[in-house]
């Protein structure tokens, strides 16, 4: 996989995206037979022998008996299906997180207690789990003349991608010393006030090198993008993230697992479809032909629901939940 400097590579993609978000083509391309909306694994914290507490009641809890507790919780992947079931509500192929987990007006959607008293925890918005995608890849390899060539798009704003010129790094790993005297330095060389003043911005380093991240970008209505050269067929394996050039090395260093985020888009060369993990989407989008979305959406080992052309994807467009 190489850097692709030259952007127009994904120019085609604007005259197939709306101009606004009041439906998903604000980010996902019109002009496919047909489209899946791959749902994005939430999580589920339970105790073997009783619900589990509010905040509050960990908050007031003796913290040897916290402890204690919190090292007996079991957090599992669940699927949207099983989280309807459990709060009573109804899945479809346009339901929205938020009303799934019956969230009262201003109440926090993140984090619901169902009443068998698990605790959800919301999926993971704008990421596609790396197995997941593995699974989805084999498919999108399956319906394209070009399956060794293609475009992965990552956009510019996660953080620490991108280096930059500033005065402090888009992410910092905690350094802590035994030295008391030593750890007090560290403490002041970053609660400096007065002579933060005199600092100069310097080349801050993010996960890509500094003519990749100054270089230019794809811009996709309020999107912009930096482009790889990547065979859709790479990511089939469900250990791509050791491959391509924007693993975190940086966090390895500090004791972090291999990582790796998951394309923002993707498609081959032949354009036969595209896979969109739109940052604000708790779901993958991808358009292609009806072939290849009924195989997605027949995988077991995915959550996947064919949606149509002009699908709204929006906080209200769960109407059958309200």
């Amino acid at each position: 996989m190489e850097w692709i400097s030259d952007p127009s590579a994904g120019a085609w993609l604007r005259e197939r995206l709306d101009a606004g978000h009041e439906t998903m083509h604000g980010v996902v391309p019109r002009g496919y037979a047909a489209y899946a909306r791959v749902l994005h694994p939430a999580i589920a914290r339970t105790l073997p022998d009783r619900a589990v507490p509010t905040a509050e009641e960990l908050v007031r809890m003796p913290e040897a008996e916290h402890q204690a507790l919190v090292a007996r919780f079991v957090d599992e992947p669940v699927t949207w299906a099983q989280t309807a079931a459990a709060f009573g509500t109804v899945l479809h192929p346009l339901a929205q997180w938020q009303r799934i987990v019956r969230t009262p007006a201003g109440g926090d959607w993140g984090v619901r207690i169902a009443p068998d008293g698990r605790e959800f925890s919301a999926p993971i918005e704008g990421e596609l789990d790396p197995d997941l995608l593995a699974a989805v890849a084999e498919h999108l390899a399956d319906h394209t003349q070009t399956p060794g060539a293609g475009v992965a798009a990552l956009w510019e704003g996660r953080g620490g991608l991108l280096g930059f010129v500033g005065m402090s790094p888009s992410r910092a790993f905690l350094t802590f010393s035994d030295d008391p005297n030593h750890q007090a330095m560290l403490d002041r060389s970053t609660k400096d006030p007065f002579n933060n003043v005199f600092r100069k911005p310097t080349w801050q380093e993010g996960i890509l090198s500094r003519e990749i991240s100054e270089g230019p970008r794809l811009q996709l209505t309020d999107r912009a993008h930096v482009l790889f050269s990547a065979a859709p067929s790479a990511f089939a394996d469900p250990d791509w993230i050791l491959h391509v050039p924007w693993r975190d090395h940086v966090a390895e260093e500090h004791g972090f697992l291999p990582s790796a985020q998951s394309p923002s888009m993707l498609w081959p060369e032949d354009r036969s479809w595209v896979l969109v993990s739109e940052v604000d989407f708790d779901s993958t989008i991808v358009a292609g032909s009806s072939a290849l979305i009924d195989a997605i959406c027949a995988d077991e080992r995915l959550e996947a629901l064919p949606i149509p052309e002009g699908a709204a994807l929006t906080w209200d467009a769960d109407t059958v939940n309200r």
